[in-house]
């Protein structure tokens, strides 16, 4: 959420930013509606002022004064009571607006529509080139029996599958692995819930614009996750920090849920866009210092592109374009693996900053050494995705015989085995 007086001063920057990000917002009408809420506050208030004055002069007045000074009295309360519910709704209807306006990106992102103009900014590893006729994963799963996509669909329906035997293994190694790496980088572990409130969706800016993508227990008010950042994030949410403890470097593995809605035919065959899914995610807080916020940016992506370097998969960085941001990021970078069946890279992790975006909403604060309070900036970033990473190693790591390579980071975790097969 920005803060309401920085769209006062910005307007402009506000609409232009919004409409760059695909999130239609007519911020004049945001403005008008927030300039109505500070007269009838002051109404309000003055009608109190006068109720107050007048009770206390009831106390003192002559017995045939009493009853006109409480008839006063009363009918002030009234006309408070109208105030207050007109209030009460147009401050609803500016939260409401508040909550589907988009943080404008930073200057030097990108301008685009949507992922097709997003800019390569590097690549890493060599596109292998096979001497023979490469397997898809699918094919590569089943062949293996590893991989069972006809009994997930019986189970659960389309975009669902079941890992057994060794792919259920080789999901554990890359988990277990991604874990390891993470704490031995300082990274603090935490075991968190994947359903949680509503409040903690919105906090973190994926409801309400992202509701008919999350699961939802409406019974309850609580929804599952799409990302351990939702609850990680919300952990601190209406809490004072010190700043002397930031920057703050959380880590959680969950199972994520997603219902991909608007994606209908795209992706349907094999496991690149499934409804439940694991993954390990980083998330911290630090001051709000964009220098800084801009070194942790940089940290964030830097350990997720070793991981992806420890495994040996060929991979490129890209910066994201303005069309393809999410409401509350100021930027993007997302590692896209190489994945031979697509002949293309695929989205395998995403690194994005939100300055104070989330923490506005969470009302997550620090006190800084002078004693001054701020909101926190966040940041997140993917660090290992299951099955999508899965689908890298099968297809990159395959062999003419069948079998699958094991990276040796791997291979402790797996037997010491050197192949899948």
């Amino acid at each position: 959420m920005l803060d309401i007086k920085f769209i006062r001063e910005n307007p402009e920057l506000v609409q232009e930013a919004t409409n760059a990000k695909n999130f239609p917002v007519d911020i004049s009408k945001l403005l008008e509606l927030d300039g109505q809420i500070k007269p009838l506050q002051t109404s309000w208030e003055n009608l109190q002022a006068q109720r107050n004055q007048i009770s206390r002069e009831i106390g003192k007045a002559e017995a045939s004064k009493r009853e006109e000074l409480k008839a006063q009295v009363l009918s002030i309360k009234t006309e408070m009571e109208s105030i207050q519910s007109d209030l009460k709704q147009k401050k609803d209807e500016l939260n409401d607006m508040l909550l589907l306006v988009a943080q404008p990106a930073r200057d030097d992102v990108p301008k685009g529509k949507d992922d097709q103009d997003n800019v390569e900014v590097r690549k890493w590893g060599q596109v292998p080139e096979f001497d023979f006729e490469p397997k898809d994963h699918i094919t590569l799963g089943k062949d293996l029996g590893i991989i069972d996509i006809e009994r997930g669909v019986k189970l659960s329906g389309s975009r669902s599958y079941v890992l057994k035997g060794d792919g259920a293994l080789l999901e554990q190694a890359l988990l277990r692995y991604g874990y390891d790496k993470l704490v031995s980088k300082g990274f603090e572990p935490m075991a968190v819930p994947v359903l949680v409130n509503e409040s903690a969706m919105e906090g973190t800016g994926y409801f309400p614009l992202g509701r008919d993508q999350a699961y939802c227990v409406e019974k309850d008010k609580m929804a599952l996750v799409g990302t351990s950042e939702v609850p990680v994030c919300s952990y601190h949410s209406n809490e004072m920090l010190s700043g002397k403890d930031l920057p703050i470097r959380y880590m959680a593995q969950t199972t994520c849920f997603r219902r991909e809605a608007g994606t209908y035919g795209k992706d349907t065959k094999g496991l690149y866009r499934v409804h439940q899914f694991q993954k390990i995610e980083m998330v911290i807080l630090g001051s709000n210092n964009k220098e800084e916020t801009d070194a942790l940016h940089a940290e964030l992506l830097g350990l997720a592109e070793s991981l992806v370097q420890d495994l040996g998969l060929p991979y490129r960085v890209v910066y994201v374009c303005t069309g393809d941001l999410g409401q509350g990021q100021v930027r993007k970078h997302d590692i896209e693996t190489w994945m031979p069946s697509r002949e293309n890279y695929g989205e395998t992790h995403s690194c994005s900053s939100f300055y104070d975006f989330q923490s506005r909403r969470l009302n997550i604060r620090y006190k800084d050494a002078e004693g001054k309070k701020h909101h926190v900036y966040t940041l997140n970033n993917t660090f290992l995705a299951t099955p999508r990473i899965i689908i890298a190693m099968l297809e990159n790591l395959q062999t003419k015989d069948g079998k699958i390579k094991i990276p040796e980071c791997l291979q402790k975790y797996l037997g010491n085995r050197t192949h899948l097969g």
